[in-house]
């Protein structure tokens, strides 16, 4: 075996004595079997009856002596006991057994770490105790409380208790519904009624199950008596003027310990009395007249009486008025007091003191005050008038007139929305008035037009929509009324407050665009595009455009009614039509008519072409003469070129016109093919045969052998310009090369050993 780690010997030897020692101790270990409980004597029982709940549990151990439980009882999941014991049981007595004990049990058994529940038993109780009803007074007053007991002293938890009353006739009715947290309740109770009746009462149950409600109590009879204690009430004396003094008296005819007699007016309690009559003087004004109320009350039972209260007046609330009512600053008016309705028999007029106030302070002690409106006699006034009747001295304050004079409207102004106006459009005037008390009537007129607003508070313009003019002397038309008081003169603004308040915008007229020097330049010279109009309010926008280009060539602000762009040194691109654009603040944009403008060329263009047409007419004339001098000749001639083969291998050699050309060097007969040998002393024909000799030497290697036998062949090359176009003389030299070598391998030599052959002579030209 190989050798282990350190550590895992290590490990190996604790796990050893580890086990050893358990087995040595003995571990402890253990198991909850079973919990279980039942109800003793049984689960549905009568109310009174002994009930015993049991819980016992089983558990099975090893190296345990003895266990200690926790057990717990529930009823519908409630805690209700709970026992430590060593015992494997516990018993839970119920005695008696009421209603209110019925429900759901189980049991909990908790040994040391582990827990374990039984299962869920029902118990039920049957029967609720017959409640009993007690009163602390069967005779009571009619409204007077009484104290009642209603009790069901065998029974469990909290119970709701309802009372009733019941009529001879056999009607019932509920009078009160209480709920208790014991096993009884005290209250009281009032009945309004009088005469007698048979009071009751239950009790009430609320069970997971539901409601159970109990029977009916024993019943008591009440005798409800009648409680007179309606006061009585008078007023002395009958027929009461101001300002008499007044008696008034409110009493009860039964005597009772600790009866109150209130005296009310308005809710206002005047007087009060306890155990005796009430008697209550004073001196009452006629804005006192109105109902008396008086209340009698014993313990808590209440009863009232009416009378009513009126007081003449020997002379009338004295009136003060204002004259005018609708009143401005600078107008008179008048204060008047008065006294309307007085009993002469009562008082005497002349005895009548008027006094006027302002703000609570006096200003004078007559009927009649004039005064002119202004700011500082703007107040609250009123009045009063003060008489004497019986040696008593009786006064009557008027009521409250606020004065505050009206602000007539100042000078309007007028003035444009905006600030700006722009002839041919339409536009909006404002007239304003900085001061005058609303509303204001402001009417606005303009050649032979009229039109009104009126504004009736602050922040809300007087603003007329104007249809355009076209003229700033039509400005002068205008003028504005405004008015806010009807017996004074309307006030003006005129229209030349817009002239000097207003930015007058006259739009551009249409412009009108000028070439300078004229719409035909010479090309290098200087282009002048001059736009101009007639009418506009400064500043004024040009921009200038050439069809056909993008964008705009130039833009130009400007305070002259006339602008300019130039081009320098015109060319052919210059060409074509070109117009303007101008504006100004108006926003409205006018484009003049195109111009057309041309470029001529320059003068020594002019002669250089001029020169070059003299050269190439030139050229085309001695073309003509060369290429007629060539026709004739090629009528004439007729080339054949035999060449015979001493050797078994013929070859054939391509031989183009333009070779031949080449070789005889001869301009005027370039394209064709000439054969010439026959010429003695001819330097070129021979130099152009020793040519067409040595390509057939070099072509050899490169032509496959004629087999021995085979018959030798003769190329023979007539060029008979008969069957040619004549037009094909005409095309130039680049034409000719091309044709040159399309024809190349059109032109053949056949030819024997050059060693040994010879040539036979070309035909005499």
């Amino acid at each position: 075996m190989g050798s282990r780690p350190p550590g895992l010997l290590l490990l190996l030897v604790l796990s050893s004595l580890l086990l050893i020692w358990k087995s040595v101790r003995g571990e402890s270990s253990y198991i909850i079997d079973t919990v279980g409980l039942s109800i003793l004597p049984e689960d549905n029982v009568q109310s009174g009856t002994k009930v015993t709940i049991r819980c016992e549990v089983s558990v099975s151990s090893s190296n345990v002596s003895h266990f200690e439980y926790l057990f717990k009882f529930m009823r519908d999941d409630v805690l209700i006991h709970t026992a430590n014991t060593t015992k494997d049981f516990v018993d839970y007595e119920i005695n008696p057994a009421r209603e209110a004990d019925s429900g759901n049990y189980k049991c909990q058994v908790l040994a040391k770490i582990k827990h374990k529940a039984s299962n869920v038993e029902k118990l039920k109780v049957t029967g609720l105790q017959t409640p009993i009803l007690h009163l602390n007074n069967s005779t009571p007053y009619e409204s007077e409380e009484f104290k009642v007991t209603c009790s069901a002293t065998e029974e469990k938890g909290g119970l709701t208790f309802n009372f009733y009353k019941k009529f001879r006739d056999g009607q019932v009715q509920q009078i009160k519904r209480q709920q208790s947290t014991n096993n009884f309740l005290e209250t009281t109770l009032t009945l309004n009624h009088i005469g007698d009746c048979f009071l009751s009462c239950d009790y009430e149950i609320t069970l997971i199950t539901g409601i159970r409600r109990s029977n009916i109590s024993n019943e008591i009879q009440v005798q409800v008596k009648e409680l007179n204690i309606i006061p009585v009430m008078n007023i002395l004396p009958n027929d009461i003027y101001e300002p008499d003094i007044v008696e008034v008296t409110c009493k009860v005819h039964i005597s009772l310990p600790n009866i109150e007699i209130f005296l009310i007016k308005n809710r206002a309690v005047l007087m009060i009395a306890t155990g005796t009559p009430l008697i209550y003087r004073y001196t009452p004004k006629a804005t006192d007249s109105g109902e008396l109320v008086c209340k009698a009350e014993w313990r808590n039972v209440q009863k009232e009486n009416y009378i009513f209260l009126r007081v003449k007046e020997v002379f009338s609330k004295p009136q003060l008025t204002l004259e005018p009512m609708d009143l401005f600053e600078g107008d008179t008016f008048r204060f008047n007091c008065s006294v309307k309705v007085f009993y002469p028999e009562k008082i005497d007029p002349k005895t009548f003191k008027y006094r006027l106030y302002k703000d609570g302070i006096e200003l004078t002690s007559a009927a009649l005050t004039d005064t002119v409106a202004h700011s500082k006699h703007n107040g609250n006034y009123s009045c009063k008038v003060e008489g004497i009747r019986n040696s008593s001295r009786l006064s009557k304050n008027s009521q409250t007139i606020i004065v505050k004079a009206k602000v007539p409207v100042s000078d309007p102004v007028l003035s444009v929305v905006g600030g700006k106006i722009i002839l041919g459009k339409s536009f909006q005037v404002l007239c304003h008035s900085h001061m005058g008390t609303f509303p204001i009537k402001y009417t606005l007129k303009y050649n032979g037009l009229t039109m009104n607003r009126e504004v009736r508070r602050s922040g809300e313009p007087a603003i007329f929509d104007i249809p355009p003019v076209y003229s700033t002397s039509d400005l002068n038309t205008f003028f504005c009324h405004a008015r806010n008081h009807p017996r004074s003169l309307h006030k003006i603004a005129f229209g030349q407050q817009l002239l000097q308040s207003t930015n007058i915008i006259e739009p551009v007229s249409k412009p009108q665009l000028i070439v300078l020097p004229s719409i035909d330049i010479t090309e290098g010279h200087d282009i002048k595009l001059v736009c101009s109009i007639q009418t506009g309010s400064r500043p004024i926008n040009f921009t200038w455009y050439h069809q056909g280009s993008p964008g705009a060539l130039a833009s130009l602000s400007t305070s002259n009614l006339t602008g300019s762009h130039s081009i320098p040194n015109a060319n052919r691109k210059h060409v074509g039509k070109y117009y303007c654009v101008s504006s100004n603040p108006a926003n409205e944009f006018r484009r003049s008519e195109f111009v057309t403008i041309g470029v001529k060329i320059a003068g020594w263009k002019k002669a250089l072409i001029i020169v070059f047409c003299i050269l190439l007419l030139l050229t085309f004339c001695i073309v003509i003469a060369l290429k007629t001098r060539l026709l004739q000749f090629k009528r004439k001639s007729t080339v054949s070129l035999p060449v015979k083969s001493v050797s078994t291998k013929a070859e054939r050699l391509s031989l183009t016109q333009a070779e031949v050309i080449e070789a005889n060097a001869t301009p005027s007969m370039m394209g064709k093919s000439v054969w010439s040998d026959h010429v003695s002393g001819s330097a070129p024909v021979k130099q152009g045969m020793d040519t067409i000799d040595r390509e057939v030497r070099n072509s050899k290697q490169g032509v496959p052998e004629v087999p021995d036998g085979k018959p030798v062949e003769y190329a023979q090359l007539n060029l008979d310009s008969d069957h040619q176009p004549d037009n094909s003389e005409t095309v130039d030299q680049n034409s000719n090369s091309e044709n040159i070598t399309k024809t190349e391998n059109n032109i053949d030599v056949h030819t024997d050993d050059p060693e040994d052959g010879t040539c036979d002579p070309a035909p005499d030209c």
